[in-house]
């Protein structure tokens, strides 16, 4: 790990480092932050039509009622009324914070081979141009991937270029929940992929579910694919904001407050992942123990403090990692604040040795992701500590606060 220059000096050119960056940005992106990413139409119909439907002689809830009336209303209804508003509303109730997992798993199950027929049509359809019906084609396969096998899919928004959420794990037995959450180009195409496997949300999520259980086999855990939030489009000007950042930190924090359970809560949070998690931080539900981020931009704080949550914060970089030429300050609402593996920060810095790179986080035998396993099982005393902080896991052995 590199020392730490914070001379004004340095503080200064840091800042007009990070100019020079928006102006970069801005004559090849444009004010594209400022644009609607997607459009809502379908989901608002879907809406629509929830609001106007009855259940036994019953008007339904809103569909943004807090989870815990939401899970009161579905706990009235029998098996049946439950499997009937799922195949009726598909896109809804596949998306309840508040839903049973089970029920919602099943919703989306419809709601993707709805999507399937969808894209079947548009893959042929000849008024597309050549590039829309290929996008229709890669969708369809997505579509069909995660129809396959078992797949527990906890959230999926079709619409735009789309939003997703996969469990690996059984979530309503789980006593320790980890939740991955993916950085900048995160959408339905890229929320996996057959080469680099490691490098996309399922992936990441997949092996930090094994890495647990082979670390805690006793311990009853569960992992999220979290890409439910619209991520920024490439290095432009949405990745230099934090509007989007704030977005997915409301909705982060709803998926996790509406959990079964009394699980114990980690986020893993990877790249632009880390800038919701630091947004997410401020009114995050007291569940949550731990907030690990890798290869981060910064957390939109000056130091863990102003974080104001309870939970640990843990980070950790690859020397290789490009992110840590990227000037780490905020100026005039653009960039996110300090270093997180600057030991100025406050975070308890651990090991990514064997990451390579930017995206190499969640690979099978580094540091990094034996160091997430262990943090998520709650094994902190197992956790490699970086050569700048070897005090990381001092006074947690088992202990909520540290």
């Amino acid at each position: 790990m590199t020392s730490f220059d914070t001379s004004p000096t340095l503080t200064a050119w840091r800042a007009l480092a990070a100019v020079a960056v928006v102006f970069v940005m801005l004559a090849t992106t444009g004010w594209s932050a400022v644009r609607d990413h997607h459009s809502d139409g379908p989901r608002e119909l879907a809406l629509a039509s929830w609001a106007r439907d009855r259940i036994a002689g019953r008007s339904l809830p809103d569909a943004d009622a807090p989870a815990y009336r939401l899970a009161h209303f579905f706990a009235t209804l029998t098996s049946g009324q439950q499997i009937a508003l799922a195949g009726k509303h598909p896109s809804v109730v596949g998306n309840l914070n508040g839903a049973p997992v089970t029920l919602r798993y099943h919703a989306n199950r419809v709601a993707l081979r709805q999507a399937v027929a969808v894209e079947k049509v548009r893959a042929h359809d000849e008024r597309l141009s050549p590039d829309g019906r290929g996008e229709a084609k890669a969708r369809l396969d997505r579509f069909r991937s995660m129809l396959g096998g078992k797949r527990q899919i906890l959230a999926f928004d079709p619409s735009g270029r789309g939003r997703a959420a996969e469990v690996f794990g059984n979530l309503d037995r789980a006593a320790r929940v980890s939740v991955v959450v993916p950085g900048v180009d995160t959408h339905l195409l890229t929320l996996e992929r057959s080469a680099r496997a490691y490098r996309a949300p399922v992936g990441m999520a997949k092996s930090l579910y094994r890495a647990e259980r082979s670390a805690s086999p006793g311990t009853r855990t569960a992992v999220i694919a979290w890409a439910d939030y619209t991520a920024p489009a490439g290095l432009g000007m949405d990745a230099a904001l934090g509007g989007l950042a704030a977005d997915g930190a409301v909705r982060l924090n709803a998926m996790v407050g509406a959990l079964p359970g009394t699980s114990t809560v980690s986020l893993f949070c990877h790249s632009y992942g880390s800038v919701v998690c630091g947004v997410a931080a401020h009114r995050a539900h007291d569940r949550v123990a731990d907030i690990a981020v890798a290869g981060s931009p910064g957390m939109r704080a000056a130091n863990a403090g102003q974080l104001e949550t309870d939970a640990r914060i843990w980070a950790t970089r690859d020397g290789d990692d490009w992110i840590g030429d990227v000037p780490h300050l905020e100026f005039g609402g653009i960039g996110h604040g300090a270093d997180p593996v600057d030991p100025a920060f406050g975070a308890r810095i651990v090991s990514a040795a064997g990451a390579a790179g930017h995206s190499g986080y969640f690979e099978p035998g580094t540091e990094s992701l034996d160091n997430f396993a262990a943090i998520g099982v709650g094994a902190y005393g197992a956790v490699s500590c970086a050569r700048a902080d070897s005090t990381c896991h001092d006074g947690i052995s088992g202990q909520r606060n540290g």
